[in-house]
């Protein structure tokens, strides 16, 4: 079970980021699970930690710990060492809330789990589980001048799919609300129309799935699946570039889709005539409904959105501590986010009140949470002069031990000072995998823990290179 549990801590931490799980996965505990129910139960520390895993994260916990099972899919239950039970008296309200009454209870009806399947008279073989994020939805998504029309769009596409601007393409950099108005539009879509099947998938993972269904003689299985989808949400798909062969199979699937009047809703962070390494024909195609963007939020509309997330979590903020955030925060709204979880989990698990000194305190911590921009020639820049060495080095395939630090020092500035991915990183070194920038990451932050000196050294770094 620990194994398990270990790797699913690895999962996650490539999908949300190292400081996600340290703060709200590394608390956690595995109690058991039963295959038979199909349920899965979790221990937190206290009640605050329980609820925000169950609101935010509880549909990633479903999806992969369901994953790890072999099962299609699996109830999270999760309780806290305070409570018995899990106190939510609007579960019936919120779909993905949960109660542990049903564990006291061998009788109670399992709750339905937010999955959404094919239609039975299709395939068994190709049958797929359909997950959208209620999580994200249009009535907690904060409307300004820099996404109105975008916003706007997605409305209107729920509300009448596959025949108001198809396909829809939403560009804009990333962290700025793209992936939840995907989700959103899965989720207005599958309340109003309950038989369609939605399928919500991001560009890398349908290259992965695409590559395996090669791998394994599938291919036919894999078209069939997306082929079968009243909605197909696709989210970054600029991460088809450069794959000719997933590109030609992703085209014919776009026709066919296209041709029966199946609503198709793309997110890149580019416009479509700027996609370097992709089809002009797959080009063409996204750029043949309605092309909408999402810009940079201005301060209020930060505020707004802090204030939003705020409430959404019980706690109320001053103005003067959201201004306060929402100034010292990058332009990237999940850094916004992020910001905002970092300061009410330390509240909390500290039980200090939350004013403009703790505020800073935390944010001096997360050097994230910064307006300016850093990229990976200024990191670079930077680190190879702290410690006297070239770029060529840092990229190159040498097993040193002290250079091999000083790189692993490098991915850990890129990845808590910038918003790449983990993928991004490892290309930058030489076409590194992503778990070699996860052991980095990890080797880094255990170094910070044991050596203060070394810490104080990090600290240092980061503050030359954000003063560029």
């Amino acid at each position: 079970m620990d194994i398990m549990w270990q790797e699913f801590l690895t999962i996650i931490r490539e999908e949300v980021g190292s400081r996600v799980v340290d703060t709200w996965f590394n608390v956690l505990v595995l109690k058991g699970h039963d295959i038979l129910r199909k349920e899965v139960y979790l221990e937190a520390p206290n009640a605050f930690i329980r609820e925000w895993v169950n609101k935010n994260y509880l549909m990633l916990c479903q999806t992969h710990l369901a994953r790890l099972l072999h099962i299609p899919a699996v109830k999270v239950l999760i309780s806290d060492t305070r409570s018995s039970i899990v106190d939510k008296s609007d579960s019936a309200a919120d779909p993905v809330s949960v109660s542990l009454a049903s564990i006291a209870s061998p009788d109670a009806e399992p709750e339905k789990a937010a999955v959404v399947t094919y239609k039975g008279a299709r395939s068994v073989a190709n049958r797929a589980a359909i997950y959208t994020d209620s999580a994200y939805s249009f009535d907690n998504f904060v409307v300004a001048p820099n996404n109105s029309l975008a916003y706007a769009a997605c409305r209107a596409v729920s509300e009448n799919p596959g025949y108001l601007y198809n396909p829809l393409f939403i560009y804009g950099a990333s962290g700025l609300g793209k992936t939840h108005l995907l989700h959103a539009i899965g989720g207005a879509i599958k309340h109003k129309y309950k038989k369609n099947v939605i399928l919500f998938q991001t560009a890398d993972r349908f290259v992965s799935e695409f590559i395996n269904a090669i791998r394994f003689n599938k291919v036919h299985q894999l078209e069939e699946k997306y082929r079968s989808a009243d909605v197909l949400l696709v989210d970054d798909v600029q991460f088809i570039a450069n794959k000719g062969q997933t590109q030609e199979a992703f085209f014919h699937i776009f026709n066919v889709l296209y041709d029966a009047r199946k609503q198709i809703v793309f997110s890149s962070d580019t416009v479509p005539q700027q996609m370097d390494g992709i089809a002009e024909r797959l080009r063409s195609r996204f750029a043949s409904g309605l092309v909408v963007d999402v810009q940079v939020p201005s301060l209020e509309t930060k505020i707004a959105i802090l204030k939003k997330k705020a409430e959404s979590s019980t706690v109320v903020l001053d103005d003067q501590i959201l201004h306060f955030i929402a100034e010292r925060v990058a332009l990237n709204i999940r850094e916004l986010e992020g910001a905002l979880i970092r300061v009410l989990a330390f509240s909390s698990l500290t039980q200090q009140s939350i004013t403009i000194e703790l505020v800073h305190k935390v944010l001096l911590r997360a050097p994230t949470a910064v307006i300016q921009s850093v990229d990976f020639d200024k990191i670079m820049k930077v680190i190879t002069r702290h410690y006297n060495c070239t770029n060529k080095q840092l990229c190159s395939k040498d097993r040193n031990k002290h250079l091999s630090f000083i790189r692993h020092i490098a991915m850990y500035c890129m990845k808590h000072l910038t918003d790449k991915s983990l993928r991004d990183i490892g290309m930058f070194f030489g076409g590194r995998d992503h778990t070699c920038v996860v052991y980095a990451l990890e080797k880094v932050e255990r170094h910070i823990q044991d050596n203060s000196h070394f810490s104080l050294e990090l600290r240092r770094i980061e503050n030359e290179i954000l003063k560029g």
